[in-house]
């Protein structure tokens, strides 16, 4: 036997009590102002974002290809004289991989390659210049 709430017709079954009607207009909850972070999703997020920075030149870097600037291996090398061949090249190749850089190669002879930041890379400009802000604010605090 079926509830009452449950009306067989033709093998189907028909449910024709306490049910929400289709044709009437359904509310929905307002949409909360909340990013989606929690403070756990924060923290990997930050972490993941300093891992794709760290390293002792990689700033050096990013703050000379700032502005859009295009420049040869060996200009990168005078503008970091403390900086090795070896080391600018590992860090040269991380920022490729993780995407703020980009590697520009003219097949030519003498080869010529450029390095220049990408759009995602460009984006970072903002963030370290409130960084350096947020650094300079404790100096004139002390």
């Amino acid at each position: 036997m079926l509830p009452p709430s449950v009306i067989a017709l033709d093998g189907r079954y028909l449910y024709a009590y306490g049910m929400t009607r289709t044709h009437e207009k359904v509310r929905n909850s307002p949409k909360s102002k909340d990013d989606g972070y929690t403070p756990v999703t924060a923290a990997h997020g930050v972490e993941q974002a300093f891992k794709m920075l760290e390293g002792r030149w990689k700033l050096m870097i990013l703050f000379h290809l700032f502005g859009g600037t295009m420049l040869r291996f060996s200009d990168l090398e005078r503008a970091i004289p403390a900086i090795s061949q070896k080391m600018l090249i590992q860090q040269l190749r991380q920022m490729e991989k993780d995407g703020i850089v980009r590697r520009v190669v003219y097949h030519q002879v003498p080869p010529k390659v450029e390095y220049g930041l990408t759009e995602w890379g460009q984006a970072l400009c903002p963030a370290l210049d409130a960084l350096l802000q947020w650094a300079a604010a404790r100096d004139v605090t002390e």
